[in-house]
């Protein structure tokens, strides 16, 4: 077996031990839940509620063969259970009173990253409907603690929205005129848990940015030894020169994130808006690729100058996977403004958290034998591991046998 078969497998393995099963979903749990009054009956809401039966199977026994393929047959044989538990983690309250939630009728539709169930539903209020109601969401809070439920009430023109979930459960909407800076701020966390929980955009960044504080030489200059700093890489084998100051690299992590922030930012408003659409399991195969290829640039360097080139052209492909997290938001200009800019904030503030602290860190190792081989070398092999097995089970849809906890069921 080659050296690299053999770092492979153990990058790997060590991947395999070490790291959360939780961090490593590659789309995240999101249910959408709409609203909208009604002009001949002041005391009705008329619902819909959006929530992935994937989702749905991993709480209720649905899949009765248990094949791994639900059919509508089986999705009808469990309507009653699936309108027990999902209403079940919805309150809709006017001026403090419950308003009555009654099933009305259940279909399934499809969104780009698979089937929902849909489940329509009246809400009938004591009195007519205030102009603020309050929105208690719980659904799935027991068994997934980053599910997002994403909620839009309409009335007389005027469109709210807020997203909810196990870390912010209640929401109070102004009907007559929505707050928009209430509205950023939600969707400006959600952004940030978008980030946090789904990894796979920091590793592609973490892949950028492992090389930041060195400078890459070819062989032949280490071999000439061209000076102390030159030998002390030729020591080490890595072909890597540290930097010498922390302002060049700062500049390199200004650069990298700026072309990834501008590039996803492009599509994904385009996505949002309407105007790009392409298949969930493209999408996340093509940034498993990015991965991939970032990671590797760091084990056989082909981009040493300017890497913020490839994170603007891979930026592309990530910012279709942030639109996911906002897929099937239908707002009107206004309130799609302020969700689109909040999520879009969250997204770099997220990413800031962990990449600013990354930096200075690096830059006080990076002379080390322990940077150079240790993070460098066999943590770009870990990456290179990881996402592969990413690309094989979302291109291929298939689950690898004991790997199951690396993506949701």
């Amino acid at each position: 077996m080659s050296r690299a078969h053999r770092a492979l497998l153990l990058s790997l393995a060590f991947a395999l031990a070490l790291l959360p099963a939780s961090a490593w979903a590659h789309k995240e749990s999101d249910a959408y839940l709409s609203l909208r009054t009604d002009a001949r009956n002041p005391k009705m809401l008329h619902g819909q509620f959006d929530i992935a039966l994937r989702d749905l199977a991993f709480v209720l026994d649905i899949d009765a063969n248990h094949d791994s393929e639900l059919t509508w047959g089986e999705v009808q044989a469990q309507r009653d259970a699936i309108e027990r538990y999902a209403l079940a983690g919805v309150r809709v309250k006017g001026d403090g009173l419950d308003c009555v939630l009654h099933p009305t009728g259940q279909l399934v539709n499809a969104h780009n990253d698979g089937a929902y169930d849909v489940i329509l539903f009246d809400a009938l209020c004591d009195k007519e409907i205030p102009n603020r109601l309050t929105l208690h969401y719980t659904l799935f809070q027991d068994v997934d603690p980053y599910h997002r439920g994403i909620v839009t009430i309409r009335h007389k023109g005027v469109t709210a929205s807020a997203v909810l979930g196990p870390k912010a459960t209640v929401a109070t909407l102004d009907l007559r005129q929505p707050d928009y800076w209430q509205q950023f701020k939600s969707f400006m966390v959600n952004g940030v848990w978008h980030i946090w929980t789904g990894p796979d955009h920091l590793l592609f960044i973490l892949s950028l940015l492992l090389p930041a504080v060195l400078i890459r030489q070819s062989r032949i200059a280490l071999a000439a030894g061209a000076g102390s700093l030159a030998d002390a890489a030729a020591d080490l084998g890595t072909g890597w020169l540290p930097v010498r100051k922390l302002s060049r690299a700062m500049i390199e992590l200004v650069k990298v994130v700026s072309g990834f922030t501008v590039s996803h930012s492009v599509t994904l408003t385009l996505s949002v808006l309407g105007y790009v659409n392409l298949p969930s399991r493209l999408v996340e195969s093509g940034i498993a690729i990015s991965i991939i290829v970032a990671a590797l640039n760091n084990l056989h360097p082909i981009v040493t100058r300017r890497a913020w080139v490839v994170a603007f052209a891979f930026g592309f492909i990530h910012g279709l996977g942030f639109a996911s997290a906002l897929a099937g938001l239908s707002l009107p200009p206004a309130a799609m403004a302020a969700s689109l800019g909040g999520f879009s904030l969250g997204v770099e503030l997220g990413q800031e958290a962990i990449v600013l602290p990354f930096l200075p860190l690096a830059f006080l190792v990076r002379r080390t034998r322990f940077y150079q081989v240790g993070v460098v070398r066999w943590g770009s092999w870990a990456i290179v591991a990881i996402a592969t097995l990413w690309l094989v089970q979302r291109a291929f849809d298939v689950v690898i046998p004991y790997t199951g906890f690396l993506t949701p069921a």
